[in-house]
């Protein structure tokens, strides 16, 4: 049956007012209010005599109100309500505070379910402000079962909810038709829609929760995998791409100024083959800080130019913008390809410049930040599109470059290590690429965690290195003062730094809220040499390359993540000297200390990524949103790594054994076809 049109109104007890409070949660169908999941579960379906409570528990008592309830006056002021209630096993009091309607909706006699938590007040055990109904009610969803418990808006509570869920299960009990036929859920062990969709909300025990638990995670996995490889499958089979030519591509690699490692040629000839075929390349490439990334993507832009087309390539800020343009210049110098910079902060008169020689194909690499995706950017023949530092970028910002070309090949490049189990959803849509390797001679970075006591003695060891000719970053979270978290400034500490500890040395300030042109003086000062201390914010976090900068200290550094720490940590250690992070932290935590300790202990990106994932859980360490993705409402990716594979290749299975053209899979292909669609929406409003 379809439930996409039944409205939510349409059920006893939601009128117009009610209705408004459902759509502020998303929900406007019965379909949306069975896939609006509980959050947990109370198991209120088992009594307890009295006799038996033990207190710091929750329980189900069923019990006689013995005498009206009792107000008293505490020597504070608040008003305590007493019931004295008894079963045939004992008594006890049930125990309310500043309530005052209790005393009309319980009289002496009734017989009641409570359902609380009990805890000692003084000698005497009580339960605590239970929830409680008369055994007369029927059919009751709030006691005497295992009860779900929901998201809520303000208007709404749970009882509001269940009531809402309990009457379309009434209204459509048996009538949902499964997307998955019986032989797909036999094959990954998945229960019927009518069974889950009760036993989600209203389970008949424990074990009927979690075969539907599984089956909705299953199902939200599988969904948004299908959509995914519905794109890839999309762009590279049915779309004609461009197929490149091999030129002397292979000769530049190798007449580089410095050698490539093995890993680098291993992913060099994965996307040169992507290439040459006649259909789009889709492909990621993922590396650790200073894996060389960037190397990569300049022999696929050198092949693109040698085949007459142009690359575009867009970076998250204009300093890395600046810094790839400026090393890109200089290894293809002599070999007549054309390289332009675009970005927002350019003149008018510079950036029409610029778009006149790109819009006459006087320019083979195009440079730049989120200035490329402009509407009035016009390119007239784009081979190759490429997304650096693809975790500061959408999914939708990726599709909008690659539609300033007719089916140019995509390149995805990440320096953010993203744990295993993540890559699968976030780039299901891509060919993964890892360059696992490092370049030869990369020296470890010491890392080391302290307190602000002993500063003097890190400022001191500072100087020493100062004193060699070597450059600081010091990074802090925040720009300016804060009333409301006790973090060190940029700014107040750059004064700090520069008027108290280190006169005679030039302290520099870098922060995102500068202008363009301002933060690239300060870039070029520091490459120069000018600058012996950088304090910053994040804005340095990605892609800065000073070789002769050997110490990284972060402030406050329980506030970043770990993955945000390492990015933070591989600014240094880019050249031939040792090189140092020190992490400053007064944060008693345990978590923080816990993180930190790993990082003094870790070098390997991915690692960290996992451990961050571990401690923080997904959701923190990458938004769906930032990526474009629908958000995951029931699956958690962390733990749910089986139903993550299974999941995936179910999908695979799919596709590959040309199931979706059978007739008992025609209601599932075209299911999927419509949630393909709204994960399409959901990403282009992303």
């Amino acid at each position: 049956m379809n439930i996409q049109n039944i409205p939510i109104q349409s059920l006893k007890g939601i009128g117009p007012a009610k209705s408004k409070l459902f759509h502020k949660l998303g929900i406007k169908t019965v379909e949306d209010l069975f896939y609006h999941y509980p959050r947990g579960y109370k198991d209120k379906s088992i009594i307890t005599d009295i006799s038996d409570l033990v207190p710091e528990y929750q329980y189900t008592i069923k019990a006689t109100v013995d005498s009206r309830p009792l107000e008293i006056r505490s020597k504070k002021g608040m008003l305590v309500v007493k019931l004295p209630v008894s079963d045939d096993t004992g008594s006890l009091n049930i125990v309310w505070f500043n309530n005052r309607f209790i005393k009309n909706a319980i009289k002496q006699g009734d017989e009641l379910y409570f359902y609380g938590k009990v805890k000692l007040m003084g000698r005497d055990v009580v339960m605590e402000s239970p929830e409680f109904e008369k055994t007369t009610s029927a059919a009751s969803v709030n006691m005497l079962r295992i009860v779900p418990e929901y998201p809520l808006t303000e208007g709404l509570s749970h009882k509001d909810i269940r009531k809402a869920v309990f009457a379309a299960l009434e209204l459509l009990e048996g009538k949902l038709t499964d997307i998955f036929p019986e032989d797909f859920r036999k094959k990954y062990q998945l229960s019927e829609i009518n069974f889950c969709v009760n036993n989600l909300h209203f389970p008949e025990t424990l074990f009927n929760m979690q075969l539907a638990i599984k089956r909705f995670k299953f199902e939200e996995l599988f969904i948004l995998q299908s959509g995914l490889i519905h794109i890839k499958r999309m762009n590279s089979s049915e779309v004609q791409g461009i197929a490149f030519g091999a030129y002397d591509e292979r000769e530049f690699a190798e007449k580089l100024p410095f050698q490539l490692t093995n890993a680098q040629l291993k992913v060099i000839d994965e996307i040169f083959k992507d290439m040459e075929k006649a259909k789009p390349m889709n492909r990621l490439v993922q590396g650790d800080v200073g894996s060389g990334k960037t190397i990569v993507a300049l022999l696929g832009m050198y092949k693109c130019a040698r085949n007459g087309f142009q690359s575009l390539m867009m970076v998250p800020t204009e300093i890395l913008a600046e810094q790839h343009y400026l090393t890109f210049k200089c290894l293809l110098e002599g070999t007549g390809i054309r390289i332009e910079l675009l970005k927002g902060s350019m003149s008018a008169k510079a950036k029409n410049e610029v778009l006149q020689r790109v819009r006459n194909h006087e320019a083979d690499i195009i440079i730049g930040t989120h200035a490329l995706i402009q509407d009035k950017v016009e390119f007239p023949k784009v081979g190759l599109v490429i997304t650096d530092e693809q975790h500061r970028f959408g999914v939708r910002q990726r599709t909008v470059l690659s539609d300033k070309g007719e089916n140019p090949d995509i390149l995805v490049m990440t320096a953010t290590p993203i744990p295993r189990t993540l890559t699968l959803i976030l780039y299901g849509d891509l060919d993964v690429s890892l360059i696992d390797e490092l370049p030869p001679g990369r020296m470890k970075i010491e890392t080391y965690s302290i307190d602000s006591s002993k500063k003097e003695r890190f400022y001191g060891f500072v100087k020493k290195e100062l004193d060699k000719g070597r450059q600081a970053y010091f990074v802090c979270p925040l720009v300016e003062e804060s009333e409301k978290l006790d973090l060190n400034s940029a700014t107040k500490y750059r004064d700090e730094l520069q008027n108290e500890y280190f006169k005679g040395y030039n302290v520099g300030l870098l922060h995102g809220k500068m202008k363009a042109d301002e933060k690239n003086q300060i870039m070029e000062d520091m490459r120069q040499g000018k600058i012996h201390i950088l304090v910053a914010t994040t804005v340095i976090e990605v892609g800065v390359n000073i070789p002769n900068a050997t110490i990284m200290a972060i402030e406050n550094a329980e506030r970043f993540g770990l993955a945000q720490l390492h990015q933070l940590r591989g600014r240094v250690g880019r050249g031939v000297h040792q090189s140092y992070c020190i992490l400053v932290s007064d944060s008693d935590s345990k978590i923080a200390i816990e993180r930190l300790k790993y990082m003094t202990k870790s070098e390997n990106g991915f690692d960290i990524a996992e451990k961050d994932l571990e401690l923080r859980g997904a959701g923190e360490v990458l938004g769906q949103k930032q990526h474009g993705l629908p958000e995951l409402k029931i699956a958690d990716i962390l733990n749910d790594t089986a139903l993550l594979k299974s999941s995936r290749d179910a999908v695979e299975y799919l596709y590959d054994s040309g199931k979706l053209e059978e007739p008992d899979y025609q209601s599932m292909k075209k299911e999927l076809n419509a949630r393909f669609n709204k994960i399409l929406e959901e990403i282009a409003l992303n």
